[in-house]
């Protein structure tokens, strides 16, 4: 059994310790997207969905710092929300994450074996990510879209009613292209803020 000593918790980057890796188009989104708050705290999710996608697809400590600066936030509030939910990578993973829906309905269908043929496919266990670096295999809770039974998502992209015969097609597909990444899901969301606050401006 591992033992942590919560007093030993490492302390959080200094700001004037740490690269900065914010794009100058990260910051005019950023403040575009937080502008529109009466609070700038409410900015936290994009913001860090914004690191996700600067810092290669998950968030280190100094990812969170940074947020929580260009928010004027402390570290330990932006950590807690990035820490709660489990869309944020907290640490790296693949360029492509293929999440498994195991819930009830899918798993009914077959997502187990599924995801038994994945990890014999990709050559890894849940959890783990290729020695290539191109793959990380998980289990989602739920998709929401249960009709369709057993679902995968990749990106942003949900493949539905997928049967064992369709891994090794589906692997191959992800391989030849650069699309459904982990980085690109965070930018597609972060284009998802920036386009809801130009509705807002028109409506």
């Amino acid at each position: 059994m591992a033992l942590v000593r919560i007093t030993q918790r490492p302390a959080p980057p200094l700001i004037d310790e740490i690269d900065l890796k914010f794009s100058d188009q990260a910051v005019r989104e950023l403040e575009a997207i937080a502008s529109r708050y009466p609070e700038r705290k409410a900015a936290i999710l994009p913001g860090l969905w914004i690191a996700q996608r600067e810092y290669g697809g998950h968030l280190t400590p100094e990812a969170i710092a940074e947020v929580a600066h260009r928010l004027s936030r402390s570290f330990a509030e932006v950590e807690g929300v990035a820490t709660f939910y489990t869309m944020y990578n907290k640490a790296p993973v693949g360029q492509f994450m293929i999440e498994v829906c195991t819930n009830l309905t899918c798993m009914v269908c077959g997502a187990y074996p599924l995801l038994k043929k994945f990890e014999e496919t990709l050559g890894i266990r849940l959890g783990e990510t290729t020695e290539d670096g191109l793959f990380t295999l998980t289990e989602a809770e739920c998709l929401n879209n249960c009709g369709d039974a057993p679902v995968v998502q990749v990106g942003d992209v949900y493949y539905r009613k997928v049967g064992i015969d369709q891994v090794e097609a589906m692997i191959d597909e992800l391989k030849a292209g650069e699309t459904r990444t982990v980085v690109g899901l965070a930018d597609a969301i972060v284009k998802v803020h920036l386009r809801e606050g130009e509705v807002e401006k028109q409506g």
